[in-house]
C-alpha cells in the first residue's frame, strides 16, 4: 500500500490562549443564543449614562459603539452568486433569527444560523456563527463602499465554501467588549455569550467604572496620561504592524487602559535602511509618518483630531476637520492655499483601496504634503524594526526571531536565515519557551532532520501541551516514521480542540483507512465534512469509503 501524503501546516507561532472555562453541549446552544441577546448590554445602559447622558448619548451612534452585537441587531440580507466557485449565498431573517444559506447546484448545500455581527456596517459586515460550540466568521461579506455582498477577504477568487474560518481572539479583541476567551486549550471554541455588551465600551478606554459610579474614584481620562499611555489605548486596535508577537503568558486582551501595551504585545514593522516604513498598514503608524506628527511630536495624537464621543455629521465634516487642521496651521495660511477648496482632507489624506480588505477604502492618515506614488518594493531584505521603537524590543531575540518567522510565513521566504539566526540567539538565552522550540522544530522539520525536530516538538509540548501546530507536525513525523499509534494519539488530542482545521481530521481519517478501521475513518472524514462542507478531498474520501468494499480513494 502506497504511503499517503499526510498535511503540514505552517508554524503560527503564537501560543493559544488558556483560561478556564465550561463547554456547553449543543443541546443547550439555542438556549445560550437566546440569552446572548437578553443580556448583550447596548452603551445606553452603561452606568456611565447617569451622569454623562449627553455623551453616553452621542456616544451611541458612533461606529465603535456599534462595532459589534448580536445578529439580529439591524441585520443586512441579501443574495447573491459567486462566480468561481458557482455557489449561491443568501442571508436573510426569519422569525427574529438571520440565517445563511449557500447552495451549488445538485451538490453542496447547507446553513447556518448567524449569532454575532462584527463592524457597524459603514465600511462593512461579517457576521459569526457557532458550530458545536466553535465560533467561525461567516464565508461572507458586506462591503460598505462598493454596496455588495462577496466572500470574505482573500477567498474572493476560491472555487470552495470557506466556511472553517475560526474567529480568532485578535478579530474579537478589536470589535467588541468583555468576551470571552478561548476554552482552555481551543482555538475558538468560546463559553457563550461570547460577550456581554455590544461595541466597544466605555471601559474600553477609561477603564474599570465600578469604583467611580459609586463615588469611590476618579474614572481614568486617556488625555491626562504620560503620551505613551495614552496613545496605547488607541493603538490596541489602531495598529497591525507587519508582525503582532505576545510576550511570553501574556495576550492583548489582558491589556487595560493605562497599563503599558508593550508588556502584553510587541509590534514589528518592515523599514528601509533609513528606518522609515515600507509601508502605510494602520492608522497609527501612517500617522508617525506624518510631518506633523514627526514635527508636533507628543502634541498630536489621535483625539487632537477625533472626537471618539461622537459621529461628525456629513454636513459638518469638512469645517470640522478644516479646524484641526488650523489648530496648528494659522488662518493667515489658509487664506492663502486653495481657498476654492476647503476639504483639506481629500487631498491630504485621500481615501486609497485597502490591501487587507477587498472592496474597502481606508483614509490616508500619513498626512501627505502632495499625493506620493507607491514605494518601490525593496531590492534587498528591509529591516526589521519595533514600532514604537524601543531599543528593548530591537534587540529582544524571542520576539524578534517570531517577528522575522510571521513575515516568512506571509511570503516573505528570503527572510528564513534572519529568523533562524535570532531564533537560535533567543533559545541560548531561554531554553523553555515553547513558541521558540516549536519554531526552531518546524524549521528541523523543513530541512529534513526529523530527529531534532522531534525532539523540539516534544520539548515545546511538555512546556505548553495547547501548542496546536506543535501536536500536527509532530504527529506527521511519528506516522512517517511508523510510529501509527502514536501519531494518531496526537492527531486526535489536536482534531478535538480544533475540529474546523481539516487537514488534522484527514490525516486521522487517511490513517485509520490505510489500516482497513474504515467506521473511523467515515467518522473523522464526516466531522472534517461538518466544519467545511465543501472540502473536495474529504468528499472524495468519503465516496470512497461508502463504495463497497470500502477503499481510500474515490
Amino acid at each position: 500500500m502506497k504511503p499517503h501524503a499526510f498535511s503540514t501546516r505552517s508554524q503560527s507561532l503564537q501560543s493559544l490562549t488558556v483560561k478556564v472555562g465550561q463547554i456547553f453541549p449543543r443541546s443547550q446552544a439555542a438556549l445560550l443564543f437566546l440569552v446572548v441577546l437578553l443580556v448583550a448590554s447596548s452603551v445606553a445602559q452603561s452606568p456611565c449614562a447617569k451622569c454623562h447622558a449627553d455623551i453616553v448619548r452621542s456616544y451611541s451612534t458612533t461606529a465603535m459603539a456599534n462595532a459589534s452585537g448580536p445578529a439580529s441587531l439591524n441585520p443586512l440580507t441579501g443574495a447573491f452568486h459567486h462566480e468561481p466557485s458557482d455557489v449561491n449565498y443568501k442571508i436573510e431573517l426569519r422569525d427574529g433569527h438571520l440565517f445563511l444559506t449557500y447552495a451549488r447546484t445538485n451538490d453542496v448545500h447547507g446553513q447556518r444560523e448567524l449569532l454575532y455581527y462584527i463592524g457597524q456596517g459603514r465600511r462593512g459586515r461579517t457576521y459569526l456563527f457557532a458550530d458545536d460550540g466553535f465560533l467561525f466568521e461567516s464565508p461572507v461579506n458586506w462591503y460598505a463602499d462598493e454596496k455588495k455582498w462577496d466572500v470574505a477577504p482573500g477567498y474572493t477568487a476560491s472555487r470552495e465554501i470557506p466556511m472553517n474560518l475560526p474567529a480568532l481572539p485578535s478579530c474579537l479583541e478589536c470589535h467588541t467588549s468583555n468576551f470571552r476567551p478561548p476554552i482552555a486549550g481551543t482555538e475558538n471554541r468560546y463559553t457563550l455569550p461570547v460577550f456581554t455588551a455590544t461595541g466597544i465600551t466605555c471601559e474600553r478606554c477609561h477603564g474599570p467604572s465600578d469604583a467611580h459610579a459609586n463615588g469611590k474614584g476618579a474614572i481614568l481620562n486617556p488625555a491626562k496620561l504620560p503620551a505613551d499611555r495614552r496613545d496605547q489605548i488607541c493603538m490596541q486596535c489602531h495598529l497591525e504592524g507587519d508582525a503582532a508577537i505576545e510576550r511570553p503568558g501574556k495576550h492583548l486582551y489582558d491589556f487595560r487602559p493605562g497599563d503599558d501595551l508593550s508588556q502584553f504585545v510587541r509590534y514589528y514593522v518592515m523599514a528601509d535602511e533609513h528606518g522609515s516604513s515600507l509601508r502605510a498598514a494602520s492608522q497609527f503608524e501612517a500617522l508617525a509618518q506624518s510631518t506633523c506628527k514627526k514635527k508636533s511630536g507628543d502634541k498630536l495624537w489621535c483625539g487632537t483630531c477625533h472626537d471618539p464621543h461622537r459621529t461628525i455629521a456629513p454636513e459638518e465634516r469638512v469645517s470640522f476637520y478644516r479646524s484641526k487642521c488650523l489648530s496648528c496651521h494659522s488662518a493667515e495660511f489658509s487664506a492663502k492655499h486653495h481657498t476654492e477648496n476647503p476639504d483639506c482632507t481629500a487631498c491630504h489624506m485621500p481615501a486609497s483601496q485597502s490591501k487587507d480588505v477587498a472592496h474597502t477604502e481606508v483614509t490616508d492618515h500619513r498626512i501627505l504634503r502632495r499625493p506620493a506614488a507607491p514605494p518601490a518594493p525593496p531590492t534587498s531584505l528591509p529591516k526589521l524594526v519595533p514600532f514604537p521603537y524601543s531599543a528593548e524590543a530591537d534587540n529582544d531575540a524571542r520576539d524578534k526571531g517570531l517577528a522575522w518567522q510571521a513575515i516568512v510565513n506571509s511570503g516573505m521566504t528570503d527572510a528564513q536565515p534572519e529568523a533562524e539566526r535570532w531564533l537560535r540567539k533567543a533559545s541560548e538565552y531561554d531554553k523553555n519557551d515553547p513558541a521558540v522550540l516549536s519554531a526552531l522544530a518546524f524549521l528541523s522539520q523543513k530541512r529534513g532532520d526529523t530527529e531534532t525536530a522531534r525532539a523540539l516538538y516534544t520539548s515545546a509540548l511538555s512546556l505548553n501541551p495547547s501548542e496546536l501546530d506543535a501536536e500536527n507536525n509532530l504527529a506527521i513525523l511519528e506516522a512517517r516514521a511508523g510510529h501509527t499509534r502514536r501519531a494518531v494519539e496526537l492527531w486526535e488530542d489536536a482534531f478535538r480542540r480544533a475540529p474546523g482545521h481539516s487537514g488534522i481530521g484527514m490525516n486521522l481519517a487517511l490513517a485509520f483507512c490505510s489500516t482497513g478501521q474504515y467506521d473511523a475513518a467515515r467518522q473523522f472524514t464526516t466531522r472534517v465534512l461538518e466544519f467545511n462542507p465543501d472540502l473536495p478531498a474529504a468528499r472524495h474520501l468519503l465516496s470512497g469509503l461508502n463504495a463497497s468494499p470500502p477503499k481510500c480513494a474515490p
